[in-house]
This record gives structure tokens, C-alpha cells and sequence, in this order.
């Protein structure tokens, strides 16, 4: 077991936090769930953990676009926690609802808490999607998909706004594209239903230029046991606990 901890931000209305936890329990890491209110009475604090993960769900119930509320509360009221935490360079994940969170705040695409460089708009269906996709891990640099270069993993894909606009086009996301949507024969595409929001290039998952920060529309944390369809997500935590124990 690694005895680097990593903090589980969560909110009223987050809803993946506890299968995130089992996931990187069995992975051989350790978590402790964190209440967003915690931090904010100072009962804990961000610098206390070598990682941080903000799990997917609906928190605040999506109020004013899905992820503002808590992406609010964390620049205007937690930004100088924030900024320590990213400039020590520890890892930082936002799946699904943590995704929208970590580009609401201005955290990806490029670290700049408070800022707006990134949008996860509605889906082109303009319906919630949920399904198993395909994923094609590109080549970025990121501790989170060390060895995965390359390979189609397979995860549940479970969102009603996931498609991401970055400046004024999405495709390159300013080179640091981690995961695209493909189809069956492994090639990104943007077609319905491989691609459940649409997203231009089939951008799934995204990363800071350091490949620390990453954000990832689909659930690892559903594709971690022997019952799930697949057990790609797990590569994620497992890679996410090698990485603290040498780091």
C-alpha cells in the first residue's frame, strides 16, 4: 500500500467519489473523501495530499451549468490552497463532473485559476449519453497514462455536456489532447454514437502542458473490476500510485 494519500474533492451532488476510492484501493493507493466544506472551514487543507481527484456526478445539481458552483467556490474562496497545490506539481484528475469543474475554474487547459480558456458545452445530441466508448491514448507525456501510449481503452461514458471548445476551435486544445474518442477500427472520429457529445477531433480527455493536470470525460473508475465490461480504467489509478511511490 503507497502511503501517499490522495485527497477526494467532493460536493453535495457528487456521486462517484466512494467507487473512486474503492478504485484506487484496489490499485494499492490510499484516499481520504474531502468534503469541498472542509476545506473551506480550514478542517483540511489541499496541502495536506499528494494528489487530488474530483470525481464525476452532478455536484451542486449542475446549477448554472455543470461544474460552476464548485469551480466557483474553488477560485474565489480556495485559490491560494489551488495555486500551492498545482505549483508543487502534484497530479491532479477530473473525471466526468471533475472534468467540467477543472475547466469552469480555468484550471485546463492552461492553469490559470479564474480564467476561461476552455468550455465543455452540451452534447450535439442534446440529450445525456451514456455508453462504453473507445479511447485512443495519444502520445502527450502524463503520469496518468504512462505505458498506454497508443492502446484503445474501453470505459463508460456517462454526460450531457462533454463536448469541448477551445479557443475558437477544439481539435488541437493546444496540443495536449490525452484521449480521443474512435471507432471500431481505432480511428478518431466525431461520429454519433462512438463519439457520444460530438466533440471536434473526438477530444475526450485533456491535460495541463505539464501532463499533471488531466481531465477525462469518461468513468476509469467504472472500468476497474472483473464485473465491469472492461478493467481499462484501472491503468489510470495504478499509474496515478506508481507515480507517488517514486515520486
Amino acid at each position: 500500500m503507497s502511503e501517499a494519500v490522495t485527497a477526494l474533492l467532493y460536493a453535495p451532488g457528487t456521486n462517484c467519489h466512494e467507487e473512486t476510492a474503492a478504485a484506487l484501493e484496489r490499485a494499492g493507493g490510499q484516499s481520504e473523501l474531502v468534503l469541498l466544506r472542509d476545506l473551506l472551514s480550514g478542517a483540511s487543507v489541499l496541502s495536506r495530499y499528494q494528489a487530488a481527484i474530483i470525481p464525476g456526478g452532478f455536484s451542486y445539481g449542475d446549477h448554472l451549468g455543470a461544474g460552476r458552483v464548485f469551480a466557483t467556490v474553488l477560485v474565489a474562496q480556495l485559490r491560494d490552497q489551488l495555486t500551492e497545490f498545482l505549483d508543487a506539481g502534484k497530479p491532479l484528475l477530473g473525471v466526468c463532473n471533475g472534468f467540467q469543474v477543472l475547466s469552469e475554474a480555468g484550471i485546463l487547459p492552461g492553469r490559470a485559476p479564474g480564467g476561461h480558456g476552455m468550455a465543455l458545452l452540451d452534447n450535439e445530441s442534446a440529450h445525456f449519453e451514456d455508453r462504453m466508448v473507445r479511447l485512443l491514448v495519444s502520445d502527450e507525456r502524463s503520469p496518468w497514462t504512462a505505458g498506454l501510449s497508443g492502446r484503445v481503452l474501453q470505459m463508460p461514458s456517462a454526460h450531457g455536456e462533454g463536448r469541448p471548445l477551445v479557443g475558437a476551435a477544439a481539435p488541437g486544445c493546444g496540443g495536449r489532447v490525452t484521449f480521443r474518442y474512435v471507432d471500431a477500427g481505432g480511428g478518431p472520429t466525431a461520429e454519433y454514437p462512438h463519439n457520444p457529445s460530438g466533440a471536434p477531433g473526438g477530444v475526450a480527455g485533456v491535460s495541463d502542458s505539464s501532463g499533471l493536470v488531466l481531465g477525462l470525460m469518461p468513468h476509469p473508475e467504472r472500468a476497474s473490476m472483473s464485473v465491469h465490461e472492461s478493467q481499462d480504467g484501472f491503468e489510470i489509478f495504478r499509474n496515478l500510485v506508481r507515480w507517488l511511490d517514486h515520486a
